[in-house]
């Protein structure tokens, strides 16, 4: 357990440093383009992952590495046991367009579970880390996460109002929506990025429904972090939500992530 919470800063050090590399740019100097999917990429995207597998590689190496901007079907021969998903630009609209909700994810996959992860929202400063416990920190004005930053954090009890859920700023459908009318929230906010499972995980918020397709380094490092503040994140069907589905391409059809466990 003090060994997972260990790799847990280790990660948060990293998308620290990836973080301070992309605030460091600017986005109108982005060099933004569409991908096949008609997703964007921008040079942020790809220095980012540049650096964050160069510091993976140096602190676990031979463990193998699915990251988004490199990621190539034709290539994956199998997925290990072990294996690390990264995401390093999560909300690449959101910081094209000015937002601050943009992401640098790590996830540490054990036997399709996500048991690490590490996440920096760069454009308001904090990192959040989750291993055996979460964390969250603020960063220092060099970008740096300082030594003694990390304080615990948790999920909360569903207040008396009702439920507060969170939802995706650009990425909405009809299935979510449907759920959310359904579904017995109080109060709603639009959020970019992986940003939303930080926030369940620190108490700010209750659930966060996506039943639309996301990749799995979208995931895995929120999934990580709410597991370890008290949460978890479920398939439709209530199953908790796997990783390494290779004949899915690395897709989750779709998820809900809960502060608490939900009854019934």
């Amino acid at each position: 357990m003090k060994a997972r919470d260990e790799l847990a800063a280790l990660f948060g050090n990293i998308v620290a440093e990836a973080g301070e590399l992309i605030t460091a740019m600017q986005p109108s100097d982005s060099g933004a383009r569409r991908k096949a999917d008609g997703s964007p990429v921008c040079r942020a995207d790809l220095e980012a992952e540049a650096l964050i597998l160069a510091r993976l590689a140096a602190v676990m190496p031979g463990v193998a590495v699915f990251a988004e901007e490199s990621f190539a079907p034709a290539r994956v021969g199998g997925v290990p046991e072990r294996c690390l998903l990264v995401d390093p630009l999560d909300g690449t609209r959101e910081y094209l367009a000015g937002h601050s909700d943009f992401t640098v994810n790590i996830a540490l996959i054990e036997a399709g579970d996500p048991v690490v992860g590490a996440i920096c929202a760069p454009g308001r400063h904090q990192v959040y880390v989750g291993g055996a416990t979460a964390f969250a920190a603020e960063l220092a004005a060099d970008g740096t996460l300082p030594g003694d930053a990390l304080q615990p954090i948790a999920t909360r009890a569903v207040p008396d109002a009702g439920l507060h859920a969170l939802a995706s700023r650009s990425h909405m459908n009809p299935q979510t929506e449907h759920w959310l009318l359904q579904g017995g929230v109080a109060a709603l906010d639009r959020v970019g990025s992986s940003l939303k499972f930080c926030l369940i995980a620190r108490g700010h918020a209750d659930v966060y429904p996506r039943l639309a397709p996301t990749m799995e380094w979208d995931t895995a490092a929120g999934h990580a972090i709410l597991n370890a503040a008290g949460g978890c994140v479920l398939a439709p069907n209530g199953s908790p939500l796997r990783y390494g589905k290779q004949d899915a391409g690395f897709k989750n059809a779709g998820f809900i992530a809960w502060g608490r466990k939900p009854i019934g």
